[in-house]
């Protein structure tokens, strides 16, 4: 018997190539915490007029609810159409997708349709999408050659993962898609994390779009960046890699993280209020004397003593006990975390894989998830 006919205008998560342009017509909330990689937000239903349509569904009817949600729906995609789509040609073929791939979505699909453009609904919607990335998680991470870059706090790694990538070598720098450099000091001023569930959308899209026949650079992590867990399989990748280790004096680290930490002094309570979350760890007494030296702009002598007080005691503890490779590690030294500094440690790792030197660093362009 033959498979039913697929309708016009549907496509499934692996059909993601060829599109101009991928539109998510969920509410703004919907949206913020998680979406498909490059997808603009162009509600049916604002998270005012969600909320109105589903009090009306339960309180009165869902006919009422339907005819008023019909209404604001259609002013909705109107409204877009003048905003944001006016100047699209007729060969503009765009992918849309909502909750499930229902109503919302399926609204838009019939009228940019008789417009005439080759619009098309994901089957499922973001549901779909949603277990198409929790698959990749569960193997992508296993398909790569790994290189573990660690080293104590203020040794650079992420500068050195920068450099890295500029010259061409493949990263994975996890602190950048988490939005946070990983310590209890972690929050970067201006940035807000992301949900749990866009951060694993921009995993998965960042590692679909890596070479497997390369090595990948990835600084050494813990389970948790900030508020963001990382995925069971990278951590099982991760700990299982070859390992890099720096290993430059503690005078050099505290020069460097006053300088790429010079923000925290700037807001000295809140930085006291930081600290203060590792009172039951490191005890009132030792907190209370980092404040102090906070209070009285003592910088060098407090980045000092947090670093032999409580970050080297804490990489010492966990880097050879989660990372199996790290102690036959290759040891990379420097006496300056400046540019000079990155370049010889770039050189150096570099000439690990072999001296081979990309020729230029052209950033992958995603179409879709492989």
């Amino acid at each position: 018997m033959n498979a039913p006919r697929r309708p016009a205008g549907i496509a499934r998560i692996g059909e993601l190539q060829g599109f101009d342009m991928i539109i998510d017509t969920r509410s703004p909330a919907e949206f913020a915490l998680d979406h498909m990689p490059g997808a603009i937000n162009c509600p049916a239903l604002d998270d005012a007029q969600r909320a109105e349509i589903g009090t009306l569904y339960k309180q009165v009817s869902p006919f009422v609810a339907r005819r008023r949600g019909a209404a604001l729906v259609a002013i909705n995609i109107g409204r877009h159409l003048l905003d944001r789509f006016q100047d699209e040609g007729p060969d503009w073929r765009p992918l849309i997708y909502c909750w499930r791939g229902g109503r919302r979505s399926g609204a838009f699909v019939t009228v940019f349709r008789q417009i005439g453009w080759d619009a098309h609904q994901l089957e499922g919607g973001y549901k779909s999408y949603r277990r198409s990335v929790l698959e990749a998680l569960a193997t992508l991470p296993g398909r790569f050659r790994f290189r573990v870059i660690s080293g104590p706090t203020g040794s650079g790694k992420s500068r050195l993962l920068e450099r890295l990538a500029a010259r061409g070598a493949q990263t994975l720098d996890l602190e950048a898609l988490a939005a946070h450099k990983g310590s209890v000091l972690g929050r970067q001023p201006g940035m807000t994390q992301p949900s749990q569930k866009l951060f694993e959308s921009r995993l998965v899209h960042r590692l679909a779009g890596l070479d497997p026949d390369r090595p990948v650079h990835v600084e050494a992590e813990s389970k948790r960046v900030g508020l963001i867990t990382l995925p069971q399989s990278l951590l099982d990748a991760l700990h299982n890699a070859p390992c890099v280790r720096l290993e430059l004096p503690a005078p050099v680290r505290t020069e460097f993280l006053l300088r790429d930490y010079r923000y925290m002094m700037d807001d000295v309570e809140n930085l006291i209020g930081q600290l203060a979350r590792l009172t039951e760890l490191r005890g009132r007494e030792t907190v209370t004397r980092w404040s102090d030296l906070a209070r009285a702009g003592r910088w060098t002598e407090l980045v000092t003593d947090l670093l032999a007080s409580h970050y080297d005691p804490l990489y010492a503890r966990s880097q050879g006990g989660r990372f199996r490779q790290h102690a036959d590690a290759p040891v990379l030294t420097v006496d300056r975390v400046d540019d000079a500094g990155l370049d010889t440690l770039v050189d150096q790792v570099l000439a690990l894989d072999g001296g081979k030197r990309p020729a230029s660093a052209s950033p992958a362009v995603i179409a879709q998830m492989r």
